[in-house]
Formats: C-alpha cells, structure tokens, sequence
C-alpha cells in the first residue's frame, strides 16, 4: 500500500470503520480524479478482498465480463463463466465471500458504481438483494461502492426510497486537496516549489490529485501550465468535455451554467442562470445546479440578510476557471504560450477570480488566523445596486458574521508583491463598509480584513482601516 497524503478526517474514519464490528456500506463520491479509489486502496490497514470497477457506456454484457475477470483474479483460480445476470454474479460474490468473513474483517470494493447501472440491467435490485438479504447480517463485512457522478450517487443509493433506503452507514465526499494539502503532496513527490509558485499551480488545476501528480522536478510554473494546458498532447487540455461528460449524462446544459458563470466572477442568482441560458425555471434548472454544485463544480453563497433562496452561485472549479478565461477559444500554443498571458490584463484579472475562489474554499484557515476558529460565524456575500444616481453601491465578496458581535469584511487580493493601497482604493474601502452598514443597519463591529499573497505595504499610511492582515501563508496551515 502506498502512503496516503492528508486526508485525516477520512483516514480516521476509514479505520473506524474497519475496527467497527458492524456489517458496513460505504458511500464514497467525490469528482473525476479527486482520488476517491486511491483512498479506498490505500486508507485500510488491509487489503481488498475484491475489487471491481463499472465501465463507461459499456454494455452489460461487457460489464458482467469485466466482473468475472475480476472475481476471477480476487479468487486465484480457474477463469470463472461470465454470469448470466447480475442477481447470478452476486450469487456468485456471495459464495467467494462466505468462508472469509468467517475468518477475519473482509472488505470489498466496487467502483464507479453509476456507470454498471446500464438502463434495464438489473444492477441495482441485484445490489439491493445482495446487500439487504445477506451482507448486511455479516459483522465481518465492509462494501464500499463509489461513484464520480455525485448527484447518481445522492439520489439512487443515499437517498433512495427502495430497497436501499437508510442502508447506507456511512458517506464520505471526498472533495479536492485543500492548499496545506497540495504542498504536502508535491513535497512528497519531490517538487520544489515556494509557496507563490504552488498558489499558481493550484490556481489552475486546484488540488486534483491526478492533474498534480503530472508536474515533474524542476518544472517552473510556466513549464508545467505550457505542457500540460497548451501542447497538443496536454493532459489538461482536452480534459474540460471529457471531465463533464463523465459525470453528467447530458452535460450540455451543466457546461452552459459554468460557461455564464465564469463570464461573471462575481455570481450570478438561480434567475439570473435560467435567464442567461433559457432554462426553463421549473425543477430542472434546480437539478442542475444541485448536481453542479454536488460534484463540486460551483458553489452557492447565501447574500448576508437574505434566504437560502436568494443564493448567489459562483463557478469555483480552478481548472474549469482557468480553462475556460485561457483555452476556450484561443489559437495560442506551445512553448512560452503561458508566459505570453502572465504579461497581460487578463491574467491579473483572472488571478484575483482563483485567489478569491481559493480564500472561500480555505473558511477554516482564515477563521483559525484570525483567532475565531472556536467561534460560531456564518459565511455569506453582499452586494447593493444603487436604486439611482445619487446612491453609491457595493460589493462583498466574503463576510464572516461572527456570534461575538463582529463581522470581518474580507478584502483578497492577488499581487507579485506586497499590495500597496491607493487613495481611490482606500476611498472605495471606506465606502463599502459605509455603504454595508447603512443598507444592513447592523449594529455589529466591522473588522476590514485583508488577504493578500505578501502582505499589505502601507497599511499605516490609513490608520484604523486595516483591523486585520493575513497573507497567503495562512492557506498553507
């Protein structure tokens, strides 16, 4: 077994799970290539009893073949005949099974559970049969299905109203590597980068554990962009279709959503979405949004005052972001094409869109540097449209509302060097707290906080307007 990288919340729960003594169903979903099955394999202190995989539109004779193969190769024997259904091949499972749960724990995995689901297959009631009938008297057993496509997996095993219902013990989500989490990865992979240059590798293909492990020693930043995104066989440059269209089965509306959200880094509400790419406003734009943001893809934030109903979505998928602001309909490739965008306004807005994805994706870090991770506070944005000439907007693209009577209002700023305020900048500072306090009538105490890569050059230059500075090292913890 290889040594897993941070994840200690599920590698803590994996070993409860296998000291529990119960007969045990795992849900594990999580994205294309966020690492769910190198988890599976290598969070036990033992190994698989068996392992089987779904293949990706494959028939279903194709995929009892690949089952047999794979029960032959668990068992060590002779080639087993190709089951006529699935309720035969988990008759089958079942025979292998019985004389080693009666030894020792015994865990088995299948993977990319949606995909064997073929229509009229059978898989599922076979599944269910399986589990209710026999595996889930077993006190020896863990199963552990998993799947990319997040909504499946919610809505056909956790929440399923069937044969499955409240049988599933345990979920995980495995979501991507958090920055702390990267660096530690790629340190034990040999790669030598400071803490500016693996913010930019994050910025552009966040903390996919696939995509990292592609980075090899003595890669610039600009080096491992320009392989990876923009030559001919780049792994990361026709992976935007492949990665959607493996999770969703008609995926042409999901990339319209994250297509219009990427055109408005500052979020767009449900109406805006349907309106921006003629949805109709009934369920199913509901269901796109879910399934987008189970799969990890956008995020909805809850305006500061306002209800669940008034969310405004954001696109916080790094790859998708940068795939869509650098490769999406350019000719530019080949050697140095990055470094002809790092020169440019679009690289300085786009770096300000990840830095600001990455600050909302890190809450537990910045509560825990500004000393507040004890302290219960709500998450959310804010934004006022002047209702005429005279009225001056605004814009907050992170507020914590703290339970001790304080609000930060977080400020994030991507910068090559320490950032420098300016008079207009300081000026449009003061009016957005102005303007939040008038609009909200809160009475809490406003704590401007800054988050910067280097730090803040002259923050004594406007005395009391910075409460609170954090720099990027804070991402790292």
């Amino acid at each position: 077994m290889e040594k897993v990288v941070g994840r200690v919340e599920e590698r803590l729960l994996l070993g409860k799970i296998e000291k529990s003594g119960e007969p045990e169903l795992i849900a594990v979903y999580g994205r294309r290539r966020v690492g769910k099955t190198y988890l599976i394999r290598n969070g036990f202190s033992k190994d698989l009893a068996f392992e089987f995989s779904g293949i990706h539109h494959a028939t279903l004779t194709q995929q009892l073949e690949n089952f047999a193969l794979a029960l032959t190769q668990a068992a060590g024997g002779l080639p087993l005949a190709i089951p006529k259904s699935w309720m035969a091949a988990f008759q089958v499972l079942r025979q292998y099974l019985v004389p080693l749960v009666k030894k020792e724990r015994t865990i088995i995995f299948i993977d990319e559970f949606p995909w064997i689901n073929t229509p009229r297959s059978g898989f599922l009631p076979a599944f269910e049969n399986f589990w209710n009938s026999w595996a889930s008297k077993e006190k020896k057993l863990v199963v552990v299905i998993c799947g990319s496509a997040a909504s499946w997996m919610i809505n056909r095993v956790i929440n399923n109203r069937g044969g499955l219902h409240n049988r599933v013990t345990r979920r995980i989500r495995l979501l991507p590597f958090t920055v702390g989490e990267t660096a530690a990865y790629l340190k034990q992979r040999k790669i030598k980068l400071d803490k500016y240059q693996l913010l930019q590798v994050y910025m552009t293909m966040g903390g996919i554990p696939q995509y990292l492990k592609e980075i090899e020693p003595g890669e610039s930043v600009a080096q491992v962009t320009d392989r990876l995104f923009f030559t001919k066989d780049g792994l990361l440059l026709e992976e935007f279709k492949n990665l959607y269209y493996s999770l969703f089965d008609k995926a042409e509306n999901h990339i319209d959503i994250v297509r219009a959200l990427a055109k408005k880094s500052k979020g767009l509400t449900r109406t805006e979405i349907i309106n921006a790419c003629k949805l109709s406003s009934g369920g199913y734009a509901t269901q796109l949004l879910a399934e987008l943001a189970e799969s990890g893809f956008i995020t909805p934030y809850v305006p500061f005052g306002k209800s669940t109903k008034d969310a405004l979505y954001k696109l916080t998928d790094e790859y998708s972001i940068f795939y869509l602001k650098f490769i999406d309909g350019h000719k530019a490739t080949g050697a140095g094409t990055w470094l002809k965008f790092y020169s440019g306004t679009s690289w300085k807005s786009w770096g300000g869109y990840a830095f600001e994805s990455i600050c909302m994706k890190h809450i537990s870090q910045i509560k825990k540097a500004i000393g507040i991770e004890n302290v219960y506070a709500e998450i959310s944005v804010w934004r006022y449209l002047p209702k005429n000439k005279v009225e001056q907007g605004a814009q907050i693209d992170l507020l914590i509302d703290r339970n001790d009577s304080c609000i930060n209002i977080c400020e994030m700023k991507f910068s090559v060097a320490p950032f420098e305020i300016s008079k207009s900048y300081q000026k449009e500072l003061d009016n957005k707290l102005k303007v939040f306090q008038s609009q909200t009538g809160t009475r809490k105490a406003l704590f401007l906080t800054m988050i910067t890569t280097y730090g803040v050059k002259n923050g004594t230059n406007y005395p009391g307007l910075v409460q609170k500075e954090l720099t990027m090292d804070i991402l790292f913890a």
